[in-house]
């Protein structure tokens, strides 16, 4: 018997983003690149902090994610590509989600 194997690839979905940081409310605009229900790539400018490691809630469009950012790669001299893994959403997370909401 043939084993099933599934796969769940990026596709191409261009849209303007918000990058929030949560513990401190830095917000970064970028370029999302494309996505899946499993992550996102945005372009942002060079010069944005590094998000390596840290946890993010990401806003494109009509898409709320929140993920951690786990890749970043130089595109040129002006931008870099910034790879994230979606999670789970927390308690805490959505509690600072609809605080920030209704303000």
């Amino acid at each position: 018997m043939e084993k099933e194997r599934r796969q769940i690839n990026r596709v191409d979905y261009h849209s303007k983003s918000v990058i929030v940081l949560p513990d401190s409310a830095e917000k970064y605009v970028g370029e999302t690149k494309n996505i899946s229900p499993l992550g996102i790539a945005i372009c942002v400018p060079y010069d944005t902090p590094s998000l390596l490691g840290q946890s993010v809630i990401i806003v494109a469009e009509t898409l709320i994610m929140y993920a951690d950012a786990v890749r970043e790669d130089p595109i040129d001299n002006d931008q870099k590509l910034v790879a994230f893994t979606a999670k789970k959403f927390t308690q805490e997370v959505l509690e600072y989600l609809f605080e920030h909401i209704t303000q």
